[in-house]
């Protein structure tokens, strides 16, 4: 008797742990919804945090802010010059980044 309320039991918190893994697993892949583009010289911060992978809400709005107070960037590599971006970031999204 006690090994079948434990299975059921087991069951149960397994039913209603699995949706909670899958919504976690899709809310780690950042880019997973991600549009092809995402220009860095129009995109608000919301935009960037949403569609760059390890771009977190700090991190957009220091490239907004960047952007704001020097102008436009002129390449990739000049994302460089944002507090907290750098070669890792910047490789991981350049396929979707626009000028």
């Amino acid at each position: 008797m006690l090994k079948k309320i434990l299975t059921t039991l087991t069951f149960a918190v397994a039913m209603f742990a699995a949706p909670v893994a899958l919504a976690q697993d899709n809310q780690s892949n950042a880019g997973a919804d991600a549009p092809f583009e995402v220009n860095i010289n129009t995109a608000d911060a919301d935009e960037l945090d949403k569609y760059l992978d390890g771009v977190g809400k700090s991190k957009a709005q220091a490239i907004v802010d960047f952007r704001e107070e020097f102008g436009q960037f002129e390449s990739l590599d000049s994302l460089k010059n944002v507090k907290g971006i750098g070669s890792g970031i910047i490789d991981k999204n350049k396929d979707r980044i626009v000028l």
